[in-house]
């Protein structure tokens, strides 16, 4: 059934797909698209410190830290609007289910409130649909109705495998799908951005992570389709307003 959906949303790419850009709303502050994020392996805890206290400070949308500074990161943003996020199974994303998904039952005992995974990218270059969904569905199911954004990684896919990155995490419940973890040699693009708006329509959300550093990038994305930003950048981001 899942091979059919993919086989079927290939096609309708390869016929219909069009460069699309979408206009700013009214009310746009590009603060409140950003996730404010940290995920290098040396970080320590005052770094943690500086990154909620900026975000605190600008109204970020979001922090994403690794899973070991969530029960920090929930303390110290606790009384704000600033959602806490955590990456799962990162950076691979070739961790068995069972882990991501008890990393994800940890995080979020922990107060974690989004989750980053990143998809077996192996089975999805290897056609193991099934295997793909079942990952995303079990994250999905243990994120109890908490955002789940599934990295693809698309610096190392094909668009065909983009494509089917797509449809199955929309059908496994992803909130969002995003292109990149950071660490693949290769981060967003415009025209990833602009497929996989167009495969997922509205149903999923998009963010767009990876070599953003200017508001320039960010804005760009926005405007292909990204209702995210994820980088480490967000204060020059910001400042540049």
């Amino acid at each position: 059934m899942i091979g059919k959906r993919i086989a079927e949303a290939i096609e309708r790419y390869k016929e219909e797909f069009a460069p699309t850009s979408r206009d700013l709303p009214d009310s746009f502050q590009i603060a409140h698209y950003i996730d404010h994020t940290i995920l290098k392996p040396d970080a320590t805890f005052r770094d943690i410190e500086v990154i909620c206290q900026e975000a605190r400070a600008f109204d970020f949308k979001a922090v994403c830290v690794n899973s070991c500074w969530i029960p920090d990161v929930s303390r110290l943003l606790d009384g704000t609007t600033v959602k806490k996020a955590v990456v799962t199974g990162f950076p691979l994303g070739a961790c068995s289910t069972e882990v991501k998904v008890f990393e994800t039952r940890w995080s979020l005992d922990f107060g974690a409130e989004e989750f980053d995974m990143v998809m077996n990218i192996g089975a999805l270059k290897g056609q193991d649909y099934d295997l793909v969904m079942k990952d995303i569905a079990e994250v999905v199911k243990s994120a109890r109705g908490n955002a789940v954004k599934v990295i693809l990684e698309t610096a190392l896919l094909s668009t065909e495998e983009k494509v089917a990155a797509c449809v199955i995490a929309e059908v496994a419940g992803a909130v969002f799908v995003k292109t990149s973890t950071g660490f693949a040699g290769a981060g967003a693009t415009i025209a990833d951005v602009q497929l996989m708006r167009f495969v997922t329509g509205s149903h999923v959300k998009i963010k767009a992570s990876g070599g953003i550093r200017d508001k320039e990038s960010a804005v760009s994305m926005i405007k292909a389709g990204a209702d995210r930003i994820g980088t480490s950048s967000g204060i020059g981001i910001v400042g540049a307003e």
